[in-house]
């Protein structure tokens, strides 16, 4: 099994460990794992008006749902109760959207608890090219939890529920190479990658990642060059495709950005 092979069997893995469904109002919003609740003390919650119990369900069996005077509410009070216990993934104060499988967006939750409930999340990423054909690519920072030092794409970013998928690329994109989306040229929809895998998160396999990634490229004119903003790079470097292989068959660069370039390349 070479590379490419290995890195897409990876995105595509079932859960650490079994999961049961997450509802709100009857709708699957996420998952948990199995009995991961009955160790947070979600009773506490009660004070709040927010009851998190299981139930069984037709055609789903056992479910863990929410009832709260809003969902939002609910979920946010419950990614706070995972923070107090250790269980909550990093914590970022941003909220992400969360949607049923249909897509219908009915609430929306901290960023560090999306792994453990199981929710979907959207991501995007740019691939950035110079005049010359060769690829402006970052180095994450030392100190992000995850794939700290890994080589990315030019950008990659969570969209957040406050954004569109076009104001999460020019935020992104501004906040982590110091860019305008209007400054650069060529700018358009690459495709998507999809990840449903266990996340490390959090420990104990019980966070799980199911995210899709809408890819983008463009071309960095000459004489501008990226400059983070947010401290979450380390130094943007600009590589020939010789050594941009040769980082992706090392495993240089994070499984979403390697995705991401494969498709890219065609390869």
């Amino acid at each position: 099994m070479n590379w490419l092979e290995k890195l897409r069997d990876e995105a595509q893995r079932p859960p650490a460990q079994p999961r049961m469904p997450l509802l709100w109002n009857g709708q699957v919003i996420g998952t948990v794992a199995q009995g991961f609740l009955d160790t947070v003390g979600v009773d506490c919650l009660l004070g709040q008006r927010i009851v998190i119990s299981q139930k069984k369900t037709p055609g789903l069996g056992a479910v863990w749902s929410v009832t709260a005077p809003d969902a939002s509410f609910g979920l946010n009070a419950l990614a706070h109760r995972l923070r107090e216990t250790g269980l909550s993934g990093p914590w970022r104060d941003e909220q992400i959207a969360v949607c049923t499988p249909q897509g219908q967006r009915v609430a929306t939750v901290e960023r560090g608890a999306v792994r453990v409930l199981g929710v979907a999340t959207h991501a995007v990423h740019l691939v950035g090219l110079a005049p010359d054909g060769h690829m402006w690519v970052q180095q994450r920072s030392d100190h992000k939890p995850n794939h700290p030092g890994k080589w990315d794409t030019l950008m990659g970013g969570m969209v957040a529920a406050t954004d569109t998928l076009a104001q999460a690329l020019a935020r992104e994109t501004l906040e982590e190479a110091g860019l305008d989306v209007a400054q650069l040229l060529h700018v358009q929809h690459g495709g998507q990658v999809q990840l449903a895998c266990p996340s490390d998160e959090v420990p104990g396999g019980v966070a799980y990642m199911r995210e899709r990634i809408d890819w983008f490229s463009a071309t960095v004119p000459a004489g501008l060059v990226p400059v983070n903003q947010d401290g979450e790079v380390q130094q943007f470097q600009c590589i020939d495709r010789a050594t941009l292989m040769e980082w992706l068959v090392q495993g240089q660069f994070t499984p979403e950005a390697s995705l991401v370039l494969a498709q890219y390349l065609q390869l």
